[in-house]
């Protein structure tokens, strides 16, 4: 009977102290999910703060360049003013010449951009699998990026033609070498005791690059892409100035030769407003990737 009611008690003592660190478990859950919330606040307010900091630069720079032209403190003639610019934003949306412009350098960008950046990768991948290619290849790489390309663009024109081709395949020169380098760069720093784990599974080359090369650096090839957003650009801007009848190039260049310098500057907000949208297009495409993996 003794035993029996020790039994018991002991039972129930146990029974008493699980449940209470079972509560206690809860209770500090809670208090991480309350503590994990407020951090996520913070971070919101946060962008909000530095969203709204941004554009409270933006319109008082605005704001003071309109005060200062309108007070004749600066030349309307050499930095114009964004009444002016705006105005002649709306003719140019009106007509529809500004669309014509836009979409030029929007399709020539994208393709630099798209040939650049893969053909850069590629490259790198066919460096990363033959070492002996690299060494060869190395001097030449070093000696192609420290060129500088954009005085290059002429001759690049004059091989390639006065039209689309020569614009683009410049955009191509000037970000291909850069993405070569720094792909292959990536690919080789991909930790090397994994690589080892692979091969002793007699794993080849191609199952290492598609199952581990490539799947470590995809945030890397996509912070490759933001930098060859500018440089697609520098390179259409620079074939533009040079052989194009229509585009955001011409429109700036068109502007400095007529001495209109709202046209300039409206070319230039509308090229600023262009990269941005495609940089945030590629910063949506990584948060995407970071949430999904």
């Amino acid at each position: 009977m003794i035993l029996g009611k020790f039994k018991k008690n002991k039972q129930a003592s146990e029974i008493s102290v699980t449940s209470t660190e079972v509560s206690e478990q809860q209770s500090k859950s809670k208090e991480r999910s309350v503590g994990y919330q407020n951090y996520l606040r913070n971070i919101k307010i946060e962008k909000v703060k530095v969203l709204v900091m941004q554009i409270i630069l933006l319109i008082g720079i605005l704001v003071l360049w309109e005060v200062l032209a309108n007070k004749e403190i600066i030349s309307t003639f050499l930095f114009s003013k964004p009444s002016d610019i705006y105005d002649l934003f709306m003719r140019y949306m009106e007509n529809g010449q500004l669309w014509v412009h836009v979409k030029t350098s929007v399709y020539e960008t994208m393709l630099g951009l798209i040939i650049g950046t893969v053909g850069g990768v590629i490259v790198a991948i066919l460096l990363w699998a033959f070492p002996r290619l690299s060494k060869v290849l190395d001097p030449f790489l070093v000696v192609l990026n420290a060129l500088p390309k954009t005085a290059l663009a002429p001759i690049v024109i004059v091989w390639v033609g006065a039209n689309i081709k020569g614009i683009v395949v410049t955009a191509i020169l000037i970000s291909i070498v850069v993405t070569i380098l720094s792909a292959y760069n990536y690919f080789i720093n991909v930790d090397e005791e994994k690589i080892k784990m692979l091969k002793s599974f007699k794993a080849t080359k191609l199952q290492i690059l598609f199952k581990l090369i490539l799947p470590a650096n995809i945030g890397n090839l996509i912070n490759i892409v933001k930098i060859n957003i500018g440089m697609a650009w520098v390179g259409i801007i620079v074939g533009e100035f040079l052989v194009s009848r229509n585009g955001i190039g011409y429109l700036i260049v068109y502007g400095s030769q007529v001495f209109k310098l709202d046209i300039v500057m409206m070319g230039v907000f509308v090229l600023a407003v262009c990269a941005w949208v495609m940089y945030e297009i590629v910063n949506i495409i990584e948060k995407l990737y970071r949430n999904y993996r």
